[in-house]
């Protein structure tokens, strides 16, 4: 059964860091793959799993950028990927599962957010085709070695910007609508939380767990990069001097802080036997209600069209018939 969307009281909180989490845990042995592991949160979840031990393999497009982000990290192995490539999905999958390793933790972290619409080659509009579609066919084409670890967890960095919108099922590409970055990345977030939700129910006599979370608000990312500076300062994330304001308590956090959860949903033993839910801070998140009073991203919690197991179920349908990609278990 699906472990309720309710708090366990774990210990840790909004200021927690990632070396937190991880403190006492021993990853050596384990096999991890990161997407967008080279910069930002990813970056930084890759450089705790190696401190604890792990072989981390971090996807990349741009080689030469990875190199110079990862060189003082040790047992990180560099792989061509582009998530709005199918192609080259099958490629990585490919060249991964040749290797016979086993595969004990993906986290599908990369994203892209608030983007100009463009559209990948399939004509699939780039936020839901890079945030979703492509982390549901690479998870589908490794699912042979999560299955081969014998006990492993699927991480989908999703966001609290699932309010922004639900999954619009009749036209997921405003296709028949008009653009809106930010509903195209509310959307393309609250389909992050919908396929763990549904993965995990796929994954349970797999011994496969799926969790999606919320990191924070981090400015120290490569997020932003398609917002101005004027809108970022009018995100109260941002002084007047140009200059990051921290303040986890209503969600401004380091990078440190920001893959604390990242880290607690791959490893914890708090966690074991549970899945299918939507976390922050560190523990599961409540479900509060879609309104007014929740809309603003300093309010926690998940809304409930992102943890909805009909709305999990139709998303996995449709994202089967657009990527021409089955579950194999």
């Amino acid at each position: 059964m699906t472990t309720a969307q309710a708090p366990i009281g774990s210990g840790f909180s909004a200021s927690s860091t990632a070396d937190d989490v991880i403190k006492g845990q021993d990853l050596t042995g384990k096999v991890a793959i990161v997407t967008g592991g080279y910069s930002g949160l990813g970056l930084e979840t890759v450089r705790v799993f190696v401190g604890a031990g792990a072989h981390v393999i971090v996807p990349t497009r741009d080689r030469a950028k990875a190199e110079k982000a990862l060189a003082d990290l040790p047992d990180v192995e560099l792989m061509d990927l582009d998530l709005m490539d199918p192609a080259s999905i099958d490629a990585f999958a490919d060249a991964f599962l040749a290797s016979k390793r086993p595969l004990h933790v993906l986290v599908n972290n990369a994203a892209v957010m608030a983007s100009p619409l463009m559209r990948d080659e399939r004509g699939n509009e780039a936020q839901f085709s890079t945030n979703h579609l492509g982390h549901f066919q690479l998870t589908m084409r490794l699912w042979p070695a999560l299955c081969q670890a014998n006990g492993a967890r699927v991480i989908a960095v999703s966001s609290r910007g699932h309010r922004y919108s639900p999954v619009d099922f009749e036209d997921p590409n405003f296709n028949h609508r008009e653009y809106d970055p930010w509903k195209s990345y509310g959307q393309a977030k609250t389909a992050n939380a919908l396929f763990a939700r549904a993965l995990d129910k796929r994954g349970q006599p797999h011994n496969v767990r799926a969790f999606s979370l919320h990191p924070g608000g981090i400015l120290a990312t490569n997020l932003s990069r398609h917002m101005s500076d004027e809108a970022l300062k009018a995100t109260g994330f941002v002084a007047e001097d140009g200059s990051a304001i921290i303040d986890p308590q209503t969600g401004k956090k380091t990078l440190e802080q920001g893959a604390a959860t990242t880290v607690w949903c791959a490893t914890s033993p708090q966690l074991n036997g549970m899945g299918g839910v939507y976390c922050e801070d560190c523990d599961i998140s409540p479900v509060v209600s879609a309104d007014a009073k929740t809309i603003g991203v300093f309010f926690p919690g998940v809304w409930p069209w992102a943890v909805d197991p009909a709305q999990a179920e139709q998303l996995w349908d449709l994202t089967e018939k657009m990527t021409g990609v089955s579950f194999p278990g």
